[in-house]
């Protein structure tokens, strides 16, 4: 479990690499017509944003322990807000076991009244998704469609390529032949097409690992549910596309360190997210990045209605890369018919 943790932890952050360089040459060799996308801000009902002073690495460093957490928060300090969450998850595992549960009890609760809340939300979404689609077709036309139409070619086309990169993982570095490997992730990857869930597709990924790829049990039946929970192999690509996409459209260039920032919360993002539809975690998913990146979020409710393509994508890529690091962590492990006589 630790190796898997850790090999997670790598593959996201080469995943982010992978994501930052592709999706901003992509955009260099294909960039939005700036009159189209000035008419699909206006349709928003947003007139742009400029950065007027890129964060410093001093500043950054300063603003990664925030004296006031509740004002990070008020303020959209996600970074620093994630930093703090961390140290107060280690603060809390401390303590006495009938403190934690009191924490816990008090988190849980916040969190089923949030998730009502999200309920009465997504109820009422598609009639808001609806009005800012109407109002961006009335102030941009077709120009909008096409906006949309290549939000969609760039998004699809980066996280498409990080399942092809998750699939060469798989037999470069598990081990597993090419006609094996594909053969037993077939199926997977039909579930996961349909279903747009890491989690729905999880049976047919032990049924490949177990039957398909002949991995071992032990290590299949740990890593497999693990990766499902906290690893997204596609999550930061395709979310940190998204938001250097929205930036582009608005025509602005983080620093550096803001990339920087919208990396580490866009790791942070993939473990703490769930395996459900995209649809159900766009926008929550997606906004802490953005204000870690510097960039506006109010167009997010117009890419949402669009992110049925996409989030097929994510699925897929989620899906071979969780087979391709149990692959690797499989690999050189002796198989239990192998072990010593008993005596």
């Amino acid at each position: 479990a630790a190796r898997a943790i850790g090999l997670f932890t790598v593959l996201l952050f080469f995943a982010a690499t992978y994501t930052t360089l592709a999706t901003n040459g992509w955009l260099a060799i294909w960039p939005l017509d700036r009159a189209a996308a000035d008419l699909f801000i206006a349709g928003v009902g947003d007139q742009g944003v400029t950065i007027s002073e890129a964060p410093t690495f001093a500043s950054w460093l300063e603003g990664l322990a925030p004296y006031n957490p509740i004002k990070a928060a008020a303020e959209d300090g996600m970074l620093a807000l994630v930093v703090f969450s961390i140290f107060f998850g280690f603060a809390a595992a401390t303590l006495a076991p009938e403190m934690r549960t009191q924490i816990v009890t008090f988190f849980r609760a916040v969190s089923e009244a949030m998730i009502k809340i999200v309920h009465w939300v997504l109820l009422a979404g598609p009639i808001g998704v609806f009005a800012l689609a109407l109002g961006v077709g009335l102030h941009a036309g077709f120009s909008a469609a096409g906006t949309l139409a290549q939000y969609v070619v760039i998004v699809t086309g980066v996280t498409a390529g990080s399942t092809m990169m998750a699939w060469l993982i798989a037999v470069i570095f598990g081990g597993q032949s090419i006609a094996r490997f594909t053969s037993a992730a077939t199926p997977v990857w039909a579930i996961a097409a349909s279903t747009q869930s890491s989690l729905a597709s999880l049976p047919a990924m032990l049924e490949a690992a177990l039957r398909g790829l002949q991995i071992q049990p032990r290590v299949a039946d740990v890593v497999l549910p693990l990766a499902v929970a906290i690893f997204r192999f596609t999550s930061p690509v395709a979310n940190l596309a998204v938001c250097f996409f929205i930036a582009h459209l608005y025509n602005l260039e983080p620093s550096l360190i803001q990339i920087v920032s919208a990396i580490v919360v866009a790791y942070a993002v993939s473990i703490a997210a769930v395996g459900l539809p995209g649809q159900v975690s766009f926008i929550a998913s997606i906004a802490p990045i953005c204000l870690a990146l510097g960039v506006p979020t109010e167009v997010l409710g117009i890419l949402i209605a669009v992110e049925v393509i996409p989030d097929i994508f994510r699925t897929l890529g989620n899906v071979t890369g969780d087979l391709a690091a149990t692959s690797i962590l499989a690999r050189n492990q002796p198989r239990e018919d192998e072990g010593s006589p008993a005596p």
